[in-house]
Formats: structure tokens, sequence, C-alpha cells
């Protein structure tokens, strides 16, 4: 088994509601699944859009990173996401990225690990962290926490 940390973010419809629900049928993939806080964030590059709902949960699978990315297309897709028609970095009812897998490094065409702008983004490490406090960096193994603590505040507030 693996453990995760994906990553969810919604800004178009009832957030509360989409992250609860998407958030309930994740809970069906894997064992020992935990939740983060829900954390408002203003939106990055596109910043005329409505803030952001994230937060995170982590748990163990016995699913391949590609299989369980196959099954998060589909969460996705219930709620409304439409990946050909939406802009990037623009609105979205519901997305899930695979922030980092304990321990590994994948880059393939339809999926990196860690997830390649985690680094970058206090709204995905901030949540992240309150599940997985000692996660490093497979790549620098340098422990997340100290990345984060570099970042600006970004906008991210802890609702809950």
């Amino acid at each position: 088994m693996i453990k995760v940390v994906l990553g969810l973010g919604s800004n178009k419809g009832d957030s509360h509601y989409i992250l609860r629900c998407a958030l309930e049928k994740l809970n069906s993939i894997f064992t020992e699944f935990r939740t983060a806080s829900v954390y408002r964030t203003k939106p990055m590059h596109i910043e005329t859009q409505p803030d952001f709902y994230n937060t995170a949960c982590t748990g163990k699978t016995n699913e391949t990173p590609l299989s369980l990315l196959e099954k998060i297309h589909i969460i996705e897709t219930e709620y409304g996401r439409d990946r050909a028609r939406e802009q990037r970095w623009g609105q979205r009812c519901l997305d899930i990225d695979i922030l980092w897998v304990e321990g590994l490094i994948l880059n393939e065409p339809e999926l990196e690990i860690p997830h390649p702008r985690l680094a970058e983004r206090r709204f995905a490490l901030e949540p992240l962290l309150e599940l997985e406090p000692d996660a490093q960096d497979p790549v620098s193994l340098e422990p997340y926490h100290k990345i984060c603590s570099r970042l600006e505040g970004q906008g991210v507030k802890k609702l809950n």
C-alpha cells in the first residue's frame, strides 16, 4: 500500500458541498483516510475570478498512481469538470491533484509526482502539512515545512 496526499480545490458552484461530496467518494478508495481543514485562497495567475476553497486528504491505497488518476478524473467529471473546455488556471467546480506519494518520484507524460508546482503553492502545502507534517520533497529531500515557510502568504486563510 502507498500513502498518498491529494489536493482538492473549487471556486465554481457550491464549493463546500462539492468538496465534501468529493471527499466522501475518495474515502472509498483509501484506508486510514483523513482530511485537512478547508482554506480560502486568492486565485493565482487569473485574479479576476472567485476565491478558491482548498483542502487535502490522505490515506493508503493499493491503486497505482495512474489508476488513481483515472478515478480522480471520474470524480471531477461527476462534479462538472470538463478539461477540454476550461481555461487553464480558471474557474472550476472541482480540481483534484495527486500532490505527493510517500517516497515516490514519477515523471510520466500524464502524471508527475510530486506535483510539479507543489513547492510554489502555499494553498497546497498548508493542508498537506496539516496531514503529513514530516513530509519531504522526494527529489531534494527538503522538508515541505521549510519550503512552505519561504513562501509569501498568497492569500491563504484557514477556515476550519
